[in-house]
């Protein structure tokens, strides 16, 4: 069975799996997100759904975040939803969800939506004619807002306000250029880059150019191939080809136009195109672009002002407009065309320049009554509906002049039936609300599961939701259970340690044990006969370094005892960390600490190149500093090669070494998670046995009754998952309790 399980942001998670299958060409899912690429969209979603579902034969594409292999031999889609459980009920209760966490081998995290989940996962369209009155409205307004355009909520708003502004206004700020990982100097990987000395104070009569390159790949990766400089008139002042210094292992033809006969007769290389830039651009230059930090990237060079236009047209949830829509919907231009080969980066550039201006002549409450989300929506219906009426023609032999669509639904279900795939939708309530629902509702559980295990093998696509009750669900349920988690990971990431000498040195005691990872607080304990010490870590692994590798240890000149605050939550402890330790998506990751911050992301993976079988690495940075932790995460194809790897850095630390390492306990989407799970909130995980009272350490009745029933939940995945033909693909969506 080819598995695929949704996992885990905020309220929102998703979790995935490929595994065997007893075909000859067997159909497989590889999934392989790491570290920060672990959170995904709705989008996203639909995008995976639809092409599982689909093929390639049907305008579907290979999704660009995962990918699945011999899709025509999947037999079956299943979406398995489970309603109003979110990724905190998923670990506050892990032990609970003994199928779920061991069967499913990959998880990723959703961002949260305020739409229905289900709706949105499927593409629940609305009427063509209301998008189609929308979409004409937003773009000939001009003295009133659409009333659908909520000015203040609005991130363009937010940023810029509503009165126009300078060109010097929409320059990216250092901080800025720092999070969208600009190539600055000092700044990790650009030792190397070339600055374009355009150091002159920026004035809103500096000069404009727009600027954009195209990437073939090659043996170091995507290197560029072809870069254009546009001036503020629209002059193309340069457009010129570059030969990779590595060989071209894929000329990327559809998107870069480049091809071999193109590139063959250049000569060109990166240092002279650098000089030459660095030539044509006056000292007080600003370059503008879109995505503009991966040209500069690719370039090798250091620019200190720029505009750019992605970010400049936000969206919310850092979502970003592509430039061909921008330049059909706001220019009223057509670029990228589909018959064309490859883009032009002059246009491009071009497109940008313009772009920018309507920005600075319009202002930002001009740009925001455009309604471009709602734009973006109405282009997308109308294209996937036009796809659709094509579809069904075809199959019916009918030629018609025109062709009456504006009283269609479209949406990821119309496609389904386009094809002639059977669908069945088993819900308690929600899918009926929703106004997907074809089939006869459920009033248990229960009775959803028995209806799937007989009606999914008849269908090619099937979601199945279960619920929770609203008791589960209710607000002060949630804080409790949330409170809960958060002393529960506070303890877990807490050790003391002790007893030491009177006359100690602290420094050198916080030297020692940051060598096992990132410390949040240091506490000297003064309660105790002699004195002990309390550390919070920042991660989980390093908390149980610290147990593992100092327990007993001669630390300061006293063997000391390094142990986890005992309270009725923790005494699961040692099972929860050996099942972490086994989890299915942990396997073959390893955590490695002592890393020096000094390195580079090169010299990083430099210094583990000699691993066998390293297939990708983590390195997280500081939320507010932006700096490499002093830790890392390294993923290798199989969990001998990381038992191997695990033990070679580990003899390096015998010899001397400042590396340790030990297995992962936590997902980097657990990470991510956490932090937001803090920063929600606003207060930071605090000790737990400064805020924990007895009356909370004792699950409550309807705490007991959640437990119960998310046991239950677990069990019918169990069934319905083992009553699943060979080659079906398996998702679990837990969309919580945001929507």
């Amino acid at each position: 069975k080819a598995r695929f399980s949704p996992g885990l942001n905020g309220h929102n998670s998703l979790m995935a799996m490929g595994g065997q299958n007893t075909t000859e060409k067997k159909s497989r899912l590889s999934a392989g997100l790491f570290g920060d690429d672990c959170e995904i969209s709705h989008e996203q979603v639909y995008e995976f759904l639809k092409y599982a579902a689909l093929g390639k034969h049907h305008n579907a594409t290979q999704p660009s975040w995962c990918r699945i292999y011999h899709q025509r031999h999947l037999a079956k889609v299943v979406v398995i939803v489970l309603q109003e459980v979110s990724q905190l009920y998923f670990y506050r209760f892990y032990l609970q969800f003994k199928h779920l966490r061991r069967a499913f081998q990959h998880r990723f995290s959703l961002l949260p939506t305020s739409a229905n989940f289900i709706a949105s996962v499927c593409g629940e369209g609305i009427s063509m004619k209301h998008q189609n009155s929308m979409q004409g409205s937003a773009s000939a307004s001009t003295g009133h807002i659409h009333k659908n355009v909520d000015l203040q909520k609005d991130p363009i708003i937010e940023k810029y306000g509503e009165e126009k502004h300078d060109l010097t206004s929409y320059i990216l700020t250092l901080e800025e250029m720092r999070k969208y990982d600009y190539p600055l100097e000092g700044s990790p990987g650009c030792g190397n880059y070339v600055h374009t000395q355009c150091e002159s104070p920026r004035t809103d009569s500096s000069p404009l150019f727009g600027l954009d390159c195209e990437m073939c790949l090659t043996e170091k990766g995507n290197e560029v191939t072809r870069v254009s400089l546009v001036d503020a008139e629209g002059r193309c002042i340069m457009d010129d080809l570059i030969k990779p210094e590595t060989q071209i292992l894929n000329y990327l033809t559809r998107y870069s136009g480049i091809t071999r006969k193109i590139l063959l007769p250049v000569k060109t290389k990166l240092p002279e195109i650098q000089d030459k830039l660095k030539k044509l651009l006056p000292r007080d230059a600003v370059l503008v672009g879109h995505s503009l930090n991966a040209d500069l990237h690719a370039l090798q060079m250091i620019h200190p002002s720029v505009i750019d236009t992605s970010l400049l047209f936000a969206r919310h949830k850092g979502r970003r407009f592509k430039l061909k829509f921008l330049a059909k919907a706001v220019l009223g231009k057509e670029i990228q065309c589909e018959n064309k080969v490859g883009h032009d980066p002059t246009e491009d550039a071009e497109a940008a320049l313009e772009l920018l201006q309507y920005f600075i002549d319009q202002g930002p409450r001009k740009v925001v009554e455009l309604n471009l989300e709602m734009v973006l929506s109405a282009a997308n219906l109308t294209e996937s509906s036009q796809q659709k009426s094509a579809l069904q023609l075809q199959q019916n032999g009918v030629q018609k002049q025109s062709i009456d669509i504006y009283h269609d639904s479209v949406s990821f279900l119309d496609y389904l039936n386009a094809t002639g795939q059977k669908t069945l939708l088993l819900s308690r309530k929600e899918l009926a609300s929703s106004g997907l629902c074809q089939n006869s509702l459920s009033t248990l559980n229960k009775q959803v599961l028995k209806r799937a295990i007989q009606e999914v093998p008849l269908s090619s696509f099937s979601v199945i939701q279960f619920s929770l009750h609203s008791e589960h669900v209710a607000a002060d349920l949630v804080a409790e259970v949330h409170e809960k988690m958060r002393i529960q990971l506070a303890d877990m990431l807490t050790v003391y340690a002790g007893p030491f000498d009177k006359d100690f040195c602290l420094k050198s005691l916080r030297r020692e044990f940051k060598k096992c990872g990132p410390i949040q607080s240091l506490t000297v304990l003064t309660e105790t006969h002699q004195p002990h010490i309390c550390i919070q870590y920042e991660v989980l692994e390093a908390a149980q370094l610290a147990m593992e590798s100092l327990n007993g240890a001669d630390v300061a000149g006293s063997c000391i005892k390094v142990q986890r605050p005992v309270t009725v939550m923790m005494l699961d402890c040692d099972v929860l960390i050996k099942e972490l330790e086994m989890d299915i998506e942990n396997e073959g990751v390893i955590y490695v600490a002592g890393v020096k911050k000094t390195l580079t992301e090169t010299d990083l993976q430099e210094k583990f190149s000699h691993l066998k079988d390293l297939q990708a690495l983590f390195w997280p940075r500081d939320l507010k500093s932006g700096k490499h932790r002093n830790y890392c995460f390294l993923k290798f194809q199989t969990s001998e090669s990381a038992l191997e790897a695990l033990k070679d850095i580990n003899r390096q630390g015998a010899e001397g070494s400042r590396l340790q390492s030990r297995k992962a306990l936590t997902p980097s989407h657990l990470h991510r998670w956490i932090c937001h799970m803090d920063h929600k909130d606003g207060k930071p995980i605090q000790l737990a046995h400064h805020i924990l009272h007895v009356k909370k350490e004792q699950l409550s009745t309807s705490e007991q009754d959640l437990r119960k029933k998310l046991k239950k939940l677990d069990r019918s995945i169990k069934k319905l998952y083992r009553s699943l033909e060979n080659n079906t693909l398996c998702v679990v969506l837990l969309p919580g309790d945001s929507s």
